[in-house]
């Protein structure tokens, strides 16, 4: 897998960049927002979140970026997409079982996530399925607008209250 595992190891220093990089994104956006073109703004963030979290995470560009979550470990390189966790099939030496080679993506999150301070922890938090509509687009801009958190036909909060209470 691509990137940088030494920087990948260090979810904390991470998770550091990503707060900072989030709020300031927060501060800029609605001056973007006037000065930009949705078209062009798009496109920018898209690019640099492919050449950024390309290189060091291997991005999928699935729209709803969640390494904050995961212990600055995407999910999304799951060869099975798996979004909550391990699906099972996890070999002892902690390898996948569909690419043997390949640490299993979950045991990495697992991990790291045990290593970061202001998100550790929220590895345990139930995430909603991809929106698949959102493949291909900015995770950073969804996130500013909202879009990120919006439920995918069929999966309401009722479902999600029932699932962890029960």
């Amino acid at each position: 897998m691509p990137g940088s595992e030494w920087l990948k190891n260090r979810p904390r220093l991470l998770e550091a960049v990503y707060a900072a990089s989030k709020s300031a994104l927060r501060l800029l956006h609605p001056l973007l927002k006037r000065v930009a073109p949705a078209g062009w703004r798009e496109r920018v963030f898209v690019w640099s979140e492919e050449v950024s979290k390309g290189y060091l995470f291997n991005c999928q560009m699935c729209g709803q970026c969640i390494l904050h979550s995961t212990g600055m470990t995407c999910p999304m390189n799951c060869p099975k997409n798996l979004r909550n966790g391990p699906c099972g099939g996890v070999r002892q030496n902690g390898h996948c079982e569909v690419i043997p080679e390949m640490p299993c993506v979950w045991v990495q999150a697992w991990r790291r996530d045990a290593l970061m301070g202001r998100y550790g922890g929220e590895v345990r938090v139930l995430q909603p399925p991809v929106n698949r509509e959102l493949q291909n687009s900015s995770a950073w801009l969804n996130l500013l607008d909202g879009v990120d958190v919006e439920r995918p036909p069929g999966w309401s909060t009722i479902e999600l209250e029932e699932i962890e209470s029960g």
